[in-house]
């Protein structure tokens, strides 16, 4: 299928700067356009290329100013990244859906199928199972009994959804993700733990997508719930009775414990661990493994802060709950200390030492037939010589240590 420059400028409200005719059929990464590719450019980092690309159309931003002439046709929009996104939604649409149901595949006679649904080899869907109209479920995906699909979900391979849980509308599962297993739940006992059983489910709601191998148990009692819009990389484990806020985004190895409550618009970097029965106020961003540790000890505390993203975000009033301070501070206030202590021990053994350091560079010392001021400390020189050596003053003039703050 192919666009020209003007189709889309039309479609996305854009302004041409070139050749308005210009053809496209595919999408390329701008450094490593084609002819009759479309490219775009949100990443100032990559703006140099933009000058060499083959693309025939890029997307750019209403204030890109190029340095130079670009040979491809620009199209200036308000957010490129945005635009971008939507091209490509356009364009998986027009690729069509699979329907139809593969002779090979299980479905229980109880179950329900909606219209315009494709149901791959050896596809397991179980009994009082419903599945919504336009759902797609890949090869090996199993479906318990009980469960609920609404319409245009799509269920890829060897995803799994255990029994009762219920799914919205629009719902992706990418491979491995199971929904609905068992809690961590055991009760200690003088002969071991005792399995508590977890008679909960699990609720997805509206436009959520979790990624491969991502898990979320079922609850103890009632149910594990994550809201509309919910976004989860691969490898997240959301554990029984949590409840997951609107528009929440989680990268890759976020852990989640049992109870933990979190709140809308809220952006999790790879490898952050919430502990349990905590809650997590609306709009808040917790930085990568390195701050996780320390969350981990102290998640409750919190500040006032502006949103960390230009998001279609709610309001926030006096009495919404604040966004969690950063606590890396801590373990980077800790580091700095041992720098500056290490560094102190350094200096008081320097004049053991034939070299000292001057501005962070390893220096030689003055030659010794220099004298050494009291007051100063610091080596002496007569006028003419210093005048001299005026290029090199550090190799004369050495400053005196002084101790740190703390």
């Amino acid at each position: 299928m192919e666009f020209t420059a003007k189709q889309i400028a039309t479609y996305l409200g854009g302004e041409i700067i070139g050749d308005e005719n210009a053809v496209v059929s595919t999408f390329a990464k701008i450094e490593e356009g084609v002819h009759g590719a479309l490219s775009f450019l949100a990443n100032m980092h990559y703006a140099h290329y933009i000058y060499d690309t083959k693309s025939s159309i890029v997307l750019v931003n209403r204030d890109f100013v190029p340095e130079k002439k670009v040979n491809a046709t620009l199209i200036r929009v308000d957010n490129a990244y945005e635009c971008i996104a939507k091209l490509l939604s356009l364009y998986q649409q027009a690729q069509g859906k699979r329907t139809g149901i593969h002779p090979l595949a299980c479905i229980s006679p109880t179950a329900t199928v909606g219209e315009d649904c494709y149901v791959g080899p050896f596809a397991y869907i179980g009994d009082n199972v419903t599945v919504g109209k336009g759902c797609q479920i890949y090869s090996g995906a199993v479906i318990e009994k009980g469960a609920s699909l609404g319409e245009d979900c799509l269920i890829y391979p060897h995803a799994s959804v255990y029994h009762d849980c219920q799914l919205g509308n629009r719902v992706t599962l990418h491979s491995g993700a199971v929904i609905g297993a068992d809690g961590f739940g055991f009760a200690p006992t003088p002969n071991g733990y005792e399995k508590i059983p977890q008679i909960g489910i699990v609720t997805i709601e509206d436009d959520v997508e979790i990624g491969a191998n991502t898990c979320i148990d079922r609850s103890t009692m009632g149910s594990t719930y994550v809201r509309r819009g919910v976004k989860l990389d691969n490898l997240v484990q959301i554990a029984h009775n949590c409840e997951v806020g609107e528009n929440t985004v989680m990268s890759a190895q976020v852990g989640v414990a049992g109870s933990a409550k979190i709140g809308s618009w809220c952006m999790f970097g790879g490898q952050v661990g919430l502990a349990g029965h905590i809650t997590i106020g609306d709009i808040s961003a917790w930085p990568t493994k390195r701050s996780a540790v320390r969350r981990q000890a102290l998640p409750a505390r919190s500040r006032n802060q502006a949103p960390p993203f230009k998001a279609p975000l709610p309001s926030t009033s006096a009495t919404s709950p604040a966004a969690p301070l950063p606590l890396s501070d801590c373990p980077t206030w800790r580091l700095n200390c041992a720098s500056c202590r290490q560094r102190w021990k350094n200096l008081k053994n320097s004049s053991e030492r034939s070299d000292t350091i001057y501005n962070n560079n390893l220096v030689s010392k003055p030659t010794p037939k220099y004298v050494q001021t009291k007051n100063t400390g610091r080596e002496f020189l007569p006028f003419r010589k210093r005048l001299a050596h005026r290029s090199e003053p550090h190799r004369y003039l050495q400053p005196r240590p002084r101790k740190p703050r703390i």
